[in-house]
């Protein structure tokens, strides 16, 4: 075998299957298209996380289970620990996902830029172009655990209570916004964040809250879809392994079913 085919098998590109939350969309695909890798992607809704770990588990689960495993070398998620939802994913091929606790990991482009920021920056409210397009409020979401617990309606608040005594009640409640004092919009670069600066300026000072655009990273998500998987970013979880968390600095850890 000659050195030129030899290399081209070993640089042959791989076949993933990203599966990520809404919030990420517009990164994933950013990301997508520059890997050398092909890199089909499933966009699941925003919101999983506010369901309850087992339903979101279940969900990915059955996203998992019914990709073809045969077509793929791998499949990688676009998640992180996200309230405990990826615990006990497995598959018949690995599964690789950053070692991060939510989406923010991903969009600033580290978990220790995440923790060194979210330690200085108490009580910040993110937003990012996903988070403004694809989010909706856990109000509406009938499975959420907002709803379940009976913080629901706000829009009836609205209508009997008024706007502002509606926003007291549900406050009271535990399911307004009375711990947050800034807004901090994660620009990732591929977005002007001069189209949502305005509004996001705007909510903040109806909050009473400080108003700050950061640069965010892709790094990690380039590196996802580019099978750049080093330890101390990324778990890799091969058949017969599933994810945990780890309750220490690595966040997730993969065991034995």
């Amino acid at each position: 075998m000659n050195t030129l085919n030899r290399d081209n098998i070993i640089n042959k590109p791989k076949n993933y299957m990203l599966i990520a939350c809404a919030v990420l969309y517009r990164e994933c695909y950013y990301c997508a298209s520059l890997s050398k890798n092909t890199v089909d992607i499933q966009i699941l809704e925003q919101g999983l996380h506010d369901i309850g770990e087992k339903k979101m588990s279940a969900r990915l689960q059955e996203i998992i289970d019914g990709i073809d495993h045969e077509k793929y070398d791998a499949i990688i998620l676009g998640y992180g620990l996200c309230n405990m939802g990826v615990r006990g994913l497995n598959s018949k091929i690995k599964i690789v996902l950053p070692r991060a606790h939510d989406c923010i990991t991903l969009l600033m482009g580290s978990k220790e830029k995440y923790k060194k920021y979210f330690d200085n920056n108490p009580g910040t409210f993110y937003r990012s172009p996903g988070w403004i397009e694809k989010s909706k409020s856990n109000l509406l979401n009938p499975e959420s655990t907002t709803v379940l617990m009976g913080m629901s309606d706000y829009k009836g608040y609205v209508e009997k209570y008024g706007e502002e005594n509606a926003r007291y009640i549900i406050e009271k409640l535990g399911g307004g916004l009375k711990n947050y004092s800034k807004l901090t919009y994660i620009d990732t670069g591929i977005v002007n964040p001069l189209l949502y600066e305005k509004e996001q300026k705007k909510k903040a000072k109806e909050e009473g809250w400080e108003f700050e655009i950061i640069e965010g990273s892709l790094d990690l998500l380039l590196n996802l879809v580019n099978g750049e998987w080093n330890e101390e970013d990324f778990l890799v979880v091969n058949p017969g392994e599933t994810i945990e968390p780890s309750y220490d600095l690595s966040v997730i850890k993969k065991v034995n079913k």
